[in-house]
Order: structure tokens, then sequence, then C-alpha cells
């Protein structure tokens, strides 16, 4: 049974940082592409970023380029995500996605089978 379990999520001022984790079980997680998402209330659910587990390395979306750093640690079966020069709409719940093993990294929701609970992360101005 795979599990995705978030954490990091909170209240953060704008111009703040913070850094989610989500630890992954029940997977090979070296073989798995693994992803970040985000919904908003009133808003469907957006890719963040993604990490490979090839060489093609990470995704972002474009409102987060040069803010958002994605990370994974496959000693640990860890997967993070650092948020840095937060802003408002930056607030959503954040949701850690995986694909089955051995398939590509991409940015469509309806392509990963495996998520998390979500953690909620709320930028005020």
């Amino acid at each position: 049974q795979v599990q995705l379990v978030e954490s990091g999520g909170g209240l953060v001022q704008a111009g703040g940082s913070l850094r989610l984790s989500c630890t992954a079980s029940g997977l090979t997680f070296s073989r798995a592409a693994m992803g970040w998402f985000r919904q908003a209330p009133g808003k469907e659910r957006e890719f963040v970023a993604g990490v490979s587990w090839t060489t093609i390395g990470a995704y972002y979306a474009d409102s987060v380029k040069g803010r958002f750093t994605i990370s994974r640690d496959n000693a640990k079966n860890t997967v993070n995500l650092v948020m840095n020069s937060l802003k408002p709409e930056d607030t959503a719940v954040y949701s850690c996605a995986a694909r089955p093993p051995g398939l590509q990294l991409t940015k469509r929701v309806y392509d990963y089978t495996y998520w998390g609970q979500g953690t909620q992360v709320t930028v005020s101005s």
C-alpha cells in the first residue's frame, strides 16, 4: 500500500519561506517521478514542481520559478519543496504525488496515481 505523508505547511508572512517534506512508503521511490501540486479555494489543482528519477531533473511552474526548489533524497524516500519569497497568491493546500515507478516526469495532474493528504500553506500580506 502506497502512502505519501506531507509535513511542513503553516502560516507565513509575505516574503517568508517554508519547507515542505513528503515521505513515501510502499513504492520503489528511487524510480518514481514525484510532484508537488496545489489547490487554492475555488480553483483547480495545479502543478507546482516535479522531480524526475532519471537525468531529466526538475520542472517548475512559471509562477514559482526562481522562488521554489524541489529536491529528493532516495535514501530517505523523501521529496522536499523549499519555498522562498512567498506571496499571498501561493496560499493553497499543497499535495505530494507520485507516478507509478518507471514512468517519466510530467506536469499533468491525471498522470499521478498516488497522492498525499495535503498540507495547508497560508501566506499573509
